[in-house]
């Protein structure tokens, strides 16, 4: 049983015959990450691999690069509907991936990993603006104290149902033009996308992070 994610039919699952064989070329051949043009057949739900190419693929050479590519896998499997095509998404996918192929220190990771969960989220119909505050309907000011609701996005401090508190509206203004240089930035779109990707996940757990954890336990940085 093969999971794949593709341009046009989104989520699958496949039946790949004779490929957990030993002389089975299918076996070094379907691996994570990577690119495979695919031929199926079969009229249920359930189909068969009938023939793939390989293409070349991105190398994530580093640990935490590798570990991250695990976690927006995991997210793909756990949370994406099955059959539906997200061609968007599909290309932001290919994108992080390539993203983090290139990866050479860790503080280019959260911003792969944080534009993918936005992008993945929006997908799934959850897009805010982070300069926004959906319950006032007013912008997002400098010295201004927000919240952030995983159904309505950023809302007020004082909002009921504001899951995360206290985001500065400078950081937010920052994040909505793109910028993750600055560490309360990168803090601020980690505290809120963990909140939201934890609401998609409704209680599943995702076993990446616990990779995270035990390879960067002494700084304490997980996804």
């Amino acid at each position: 049983m093969v999971e794949l994610f593709t341009l046009n039919h989104g989520r699958m699952t496949l039946v790949a015959r004779g490929a957990a064989g030993i002389r089975s070329p299918l076996k070094a051949q379907l691996q994570p990450f990577q690119p495979l043009l695919v031929d199926w057949a079969g009229r249920s739900d359930m189909k068969t691999l009938v023939q793939l190419e390989v293409r070349s693929a991105p190398v994530l050479k580093h640990t935490l690069a590798l570990y991250s590519g695990l976690y927006i896998n995991e997210l793909l499997q756990r949370i994406l509907p099955a059959a539906d095509p997200y061609p968007t998404l599909f290309a932001s996918y290919i994108e992080a991936l390539q993203a983090l192929s290139g990866l050479t220190e860790r503080d280019q990771l959260e911003p792969v990993l944080r534009r993918f969960e936005q992008a993945f989220c929006s997908a799934l119909g959850y897009q805010f603006a982070w300069d926004q505050a959906t319950d006032s309907g007013l912008p997002v000011v400098p010295g201004g104290l927000y919240g952030y609701d995983p159904v309505q996005g950023i809302v007020s401090d004082s909002s009921d149902s504001a899951r995360v508190t206290r985001l500065p509206g400078h950081v937010l203004q920052a994040l909505a033009a793109g910028d993750y240089t600055g560490a309360d930035s990168r803090r601020v779109a980690k505290r809120v996308m963990r909140v939201l990707i934890d609401y998609l996940l409704q209680g599943k757990p995702l076993h990446s992070r616990n990779l995270f954890s035990q390879s960067v336990s002494s700084s304490g940085r997980n996804p």
